[in-house]
């Protein structure tokens, strides 16, 4: 797949994952779409690509407020014409305890994680219907394979991402529309700082995993040599990535380990 002036459409691009991989198609020629709650990030992300006003637009969204998504599709098809592809990746991790998460935390996981992205996905899908041609590029998580202590919606709304993705890129085949589903492992971002509490409040505390985790430079390669391949699913990591096929040949063991490991955090 050639990239150069290609219309790329990156969410959660003011940091972490989506700035790594802003950078990455900039240098491949690509127009580019980058979006995210904080509109002076992205400001610093624009400039860091040295992208004219012409090849990039700045589009502030917060996908908690899912229902403006075709308002958000309009003005990116005014400014270029198509969308070539949608890196759906924008989203918000968690760390508290099931019982003691309130419901309106769990709603607002669930609306800028799932119904966020999905609403963002369907808005995106008409117009690539029309050019006959497409990918979406969804983010969720090897948490979307399994859950973990302190994690229940977080891994909830990954969960949820795999069975509509799945679905969907069965009924887009005769449209030439594909689907990658990534599923990143400890990357080296911001995720743990920003997690919801209880609460709602922010963590504002990295764990060791993330801190230790892949570079989004290194992660950015890796997914582009995805799309390039036309994968339907990729799991990018480092050896954590391991626990996948291990939960799958020995699941008693599997959370015996994990309990142990999580017990008092």
């Amino acid at each position: 797949m050639e990239f150069k002036d290609k219309v790329v459409w990156i969410t959660g691009a003011s940091s972490g994952i989506g700035e790594g991989l802003v950078y990455a198609f900039a240098e491949m020629g690509c127009k580019l779409v980058i979006s995210a709650r904080r509109e002076h990030e992205l400001l610093r992300v624009k400039e860091q690509t040295k992208l004219s006003d012409e090849n990039i637009l700045v589009l502030p969204i917060d996908l908690e407020h899912y229902t403006l998504a075709t308002s958000w599709v309009n003005m990116v098809v005014a400014k270029f014409g198509q969308i070539d592809i949608l890196i759906n990746n924008g989203g918000v991790s968690q760390k508290g305890l099931a019982m003691e998460t309130d419901l309106s935390v769990e709603k607002k996981i669930m609306d800028i994680n799932y119904f966020g992205n999905v609403a963002l996905s369907k808005a995106v899908i008409p117009i690539m219907q029309n050019q006959k041609s497409g990918k979406i590029v969804i983010t969720t998580s090897i948490l979307g394979k399994f859950g973990l202590p302190l994690h229940s919606t977080y891994a909830a709304s990954k969960h949820a991402l795999y069975g509509f993705y799945d679905s969907l890129r069965m009924e887009l085949k005769t449209d030439n529309i594909k689907i990658l589903i990534v599923s990143p492992g400890f990357i080296n971002t911001q995720a743990s700082v920003n997690a919801l509490k209880e609460d709602g409040k922010r963590l504002e505390k990295n764990s060791p995993a993330q801190i230790n985790g892949m570079k989004t430079n290194v992660f950015a390669q890796k997914l582009i040599s995805a799309i390039k391949s036309d994968k339907k699913h990729v799991y990018i990591g480092n050896k954590e990535l391991l626990s996948v096929p291990f939960k799958l040949l020995f699941p008693n063991l599997f959370y015996k380990i994990m309990v142990k490991l999580n017990k008092g955090k």
